[in-house]
């Protein structure tokens, strides 16, 4: 393969996670065991540095049918709302007639933030059941995938553009970037909320390398990308959302936007401690295996005194360390989930069953806490649980970050 972002051959595998099946892809009864397997590896650029998937899963399957909803979580509405709310102060709070696109924009919980504030707002979603959601609560919702060309047919310029959680996702990875500058009106904003990969390895959050995920972005990587382009960014933070997400502000190049202190000070950070070099990777995925040992060696002694466990949330990023460390129903009884859309599936790869939480009749001895990145919101949830002896287990602590 080719480099995803500069077209380079000079590729080296960093991480290897074997065969898993698209973590979306939450099965019926009647499909367990038919589903697909493919590789999951990440591989590293020499040239532009940039982490990416060497295999890609068409975006036909992965992302036309999902279950995801990002209006499930009190944490992530709140960090929408707080996004939303910042961008408008900072940029266009006394702009009248102000436009915002929402690319992926699943269930329309970050656009009705903007629409509180006055914007005329549009959202572009590829799954056709999840545009649906959004379009009944009011939030304008086309059902494509966005690129140059869908861009293009739009005809019309947006004071702020927003993708929050897609940015890494894309197949049509230089159309996206081309339709995003089209679209973009002179003077407005390209909002990029997006995994940040040096959190990802501060925080050993492997779990966060699946299919959807192509590429896993730095500052140094992204900028690489946004300048083939005509687009710079100007400004960024580390978000604690998702164990630690980069909210990037980007505009056009031409503009000669000053770079601010903080995103100086992040890009200086990432060199000092060679974030965007192979060996950090590589040291890595010697750290993922000591993490899978240690997880079965927890899983066996607490299965040896007879305690019983279900796991905390269905992601689909969990479905990354069920199937890496080989964790099926042989440990966990039951995945319990608030998204309503997964009742009665089963986990792609290990068929662990779901259960919706507010229909759980039982409590386990353990849960091992699959949505980690809400581990807050869990515990200050579960305080009842908790004073009766449940133990929360979580595979992956994410470092504290404040903004």
């Amino acid at each position: 393969m080719r480099c995803r972002v500069c077209d380079s051959e000079k590729l080296e595998l960093a991480i290897d996670l074997g065969y898993q099946p698209w973590c979306n892809n939450f099965l019926r009864k009647e499909e367990l065991g038919k589903e697909p397997f493919y590789p999951l590896r990440v591989v590293y650029c020499l040239r532009c540095s940039t982490a990416q998937l060497d295999y890609t899963v068409p975006k036909e399957v992965m992302f036309t049918q999902h279950t995801y909803l990002s209006g499930v979580t009190k944490s992530l509405n709140d960090h929408f709302r707080r996004v939303a709310e910042e961008a408008d102060m900072f940029f266009f709070s006394n702009l009248k007639n102000k436009s915002v696109l929402d690319i992926g924009s699943n269930d329309g919980t970050q656009l009705k933030h903007y629409q509180k504030l006055g914007y005329e707002v549009m959202g572009v979603e590829s799954s056709k059941d999840i545009a649906e959601i959004a379009n009944a609560a009011g939030i304008y919702t086309v059902n494509e995938f966005f690129n140059l060309d869908f861009a293009r047919r739009l005809g019309k310029k947006f004071n702020l553009i927003n993708a929050a959680g897609v940015f890494f996702h894309l197949e049509e990875l230089h159309s996206v970037a081309e339709g995003i500058r089209d679209a973009l009106d002179e003077n407005g904003i390209f909002l990029a909320q997006f995994l940040y990969m040096k959190s990802i390895i501060d925080n050993c959050a492997f779990d966060q390398i699946y299919h959807e995920h192509l590429l896993y972005y730095n500052l140094k990587t992204i900028n690489f990308l946004l300048n083939l382009h005509g687009l710079c960014m100007f400004d960024a933070y580390l978000a604690p959302i998702h164990g630690g997400s980069v909210i990037g502000f980007i505009t056009h190049s031409q503009r000669r936007q000053p770079t601010t202190r903080r995103l100086e000070t992040m890009l200086e950070k990432e060199q000092k401690e060679k974030s965007s070099e192979l060996s950090t990777y590589l040291d890595f995925a010697q750290r993922i295996s000591r993490m899978k040992e240690e997880n079965i060696i927890y899983l066996d002694a607490a299965k040896q005194r007879e305690k019983r466990i279900f796991g905390f949330g269905a992601p689909a990023k969990g479905n990354t360390l069920l199937n890496y460390f080989k964790i099926g129903a042989r440990y966990i009884d039951y995945l319990v989930e608030k998204n309503e859309l997964r009742r009665g599936l089963y986990s792609p790869g290990m068929h662990i069953p779901i259960v919706i939480e507010k229909e759980l009749r039982e409590i386990p001895d353990i849960y091992y806490v699959l949505a980690w990145n809400y581990k807050d919101e869990i515990l200050s949830n579960n305080q009842q649980l908790t004073n009766k002896g449940v133990e929360f287990y979580f595979p992956i602590n994410p470092k504290e970050i404040t903004v």
